[in-house]
């Protein structure tokens, strides 16, 4: 395989967009009109439920770990590792802007990352995803795991490899994107107004509407416009 053919084809598989096929196979619905409007597992749960969001996870993983695993042993190279790093930052940018959805509405590609992370330092990666799910279990804050992750797991790779390893230099620069992916919600757990993983709300028509606070109650007008 050629590089240029395995940085295309890594960045097509990661341009599938599960959670949005998912939305229109299971309910008809657009996912990026609905919930945070984001294409990802975390609103596909809050919309569609835990199995199918379960199915989105995992293949949004997969799009990352199949490049980083598989295309490098269809090479004739001795740089195998540096092209496993590009197919896997192919795939997340295909996941974060899919040429499927015409480069819009893609996901913020944690899930991706995650999968290009476990095939090339599964270890850090691991360590990460434990402190993602003990920050997900304790605050119940899906974006707040997530960022906790984008810092845990170039600090493991720089004890374990050191900073002048290619893995620790994309793990930083994938966490300072994840930390600009979620500056939303960065803002709303700043305000406290951040959904919590699991509770229940009602789906909005319009991406963020999940967030937006009802009027605060006030006394009621009388006839002629007047407060009571």
């Amino acid at each position: 395989m050629h590089p240029a053919v395995g940085i295309a084809v890594a960045y097509i598989l990661g341009s599938i967009p599960a959670a949005y096929i998912a939305g229109k196979v299971t309910r008809g619905i657009d996912l990026r009109q609905h919930g945070s409007g984001n294409l990802g597992a975390t609103n596909a749960y809050r919309v569609l439920g835990a199995r199918i969001a379960s199915v989105v996870m995992a293949f949004d993983a997969a799009k990352g770990a199949i490049p980083v695993l598989l295309f490098p042993r269809w090479m004739e190279t001795t740089q195998s590792d540096l092209w496993a790093i590009a197919f896997g930052v192919a795939a997340i940018v295909g996941h974060v802007r899919p040429i499927f959805l015409l480069w819009k509405g893609g996901g913020k590609g944690v899930a991706t990352a995650s999968g290009v992370f476990l095939g090339l330092a599964w270890l850090p990666t691991l360590l990460a995803f434990g402190v993602w799910l003990a920050v997900l279990l304790r605050s119940g804050y899906v974006s707040l795991a997530s960022l906790c992750a984008a810092v845990v797991l170039p600090i493991a790779l720089m004890f374990t490899e050191g900073v002048r390893s290619p893995h620790f230099i994309v793990a930083a620069s994938v966490g300072i994107f994840v930390f600009w992916s979620h500056r939303a919600n960065i803002e709303r757990l700043r305000r406290g107004e951040e959904h919590r993983f699991g509770t229940k709300r009602a789906t909005p028509t319009t991406p963020d509407a999940a967030w937006e606070k009802p009027p605060a109650p006030g006394p009621r007008p009388d006839a002629e416009g007047r407060p009571r």
